[in-house]
């Protein structure tokens, strides 16, 4: 496939997935401003205004994917209470090589009950049945125990540690990187 035009919301046993829209400003922020959140993921806390800005960016709230390079960043909904709880993202990182990538937050708030896991299965189910993906990575924080455990639990294994391979807020940090072929991902279902 070349193209991802997912009917949304995409429906989980407890989550609902949908793009970004501007009204997500304060739900966002309740955790993508706090330096707990931000310590293993690419950027600083963020302020409303800079939510804003990007919630505005038709680029950041994206609801396909029609080319390599662009990413879908989906709202994560918790069905029992409608609570924007999280984020999650898919990179489509290469059309010749069907490769793709995946990430996730989720609100410390909402911690600890699987949420991260459900979200992120559902973007390999995008990734592999929606996209037509090959292989999928996630590289995170080698530091980041909870993060490596719910790329365990989809069924993605370790590949890598990439000792102090990138200068990161300040320090050099290892990199772990994790991956999943399509036939993995179907043998596991």
């Amino acid at each position: 496939m070349d193209v991802l035009k997912p009917e949304y919301p995409i429906e989980t046993a407890r989550l609902l997935l949908r793009p970004l829209e501007p009204g997500d400003v304060d739900a966002l922020h309740a955790y993508q401003s706090r330096p707990d959140v931000c310590r293993y993921i690419p950027y600083e806390p963020r302020t409303r205004e800079v939510i804003a800005e990007r919630l505005a960016d038709p680029e950041k709230t994206r609801s396909t994917l029609e080319a390599e390079g662009q990413v879908i960043d989906l709202a994560v909904i918790r069905k029992d209470t409608g609570e924007l709880i999280g984020d999650v993202v898919l990179f489509w990182r290469s059309a010749e090589h069907r490769g793709g990538e995946l990430g996730y937050v989720i609100n410390p708030d909402h911690v600890g009950q699987g949420f991260a896991t459900e979200a992120a299965a559902a973007l390999l189910e995008l990734a592999f049945d929606g996209l037509g993906l090959h292989r999928v990575i996630g590289r995170i924080d080698a530091r980041n125990d909870a993060s490596a455990a719910v790329l365990r639990r989809i069924g993605m294994r370790q590949e890598a540690v990439l000792v102090e391979n990138e200068w990161f807020k300040g320090e050099w940090t290892d990199e772990i990187d994790f991956a999943i072929l399509d036939r993995e991902w179907r043998e596991g279902r």
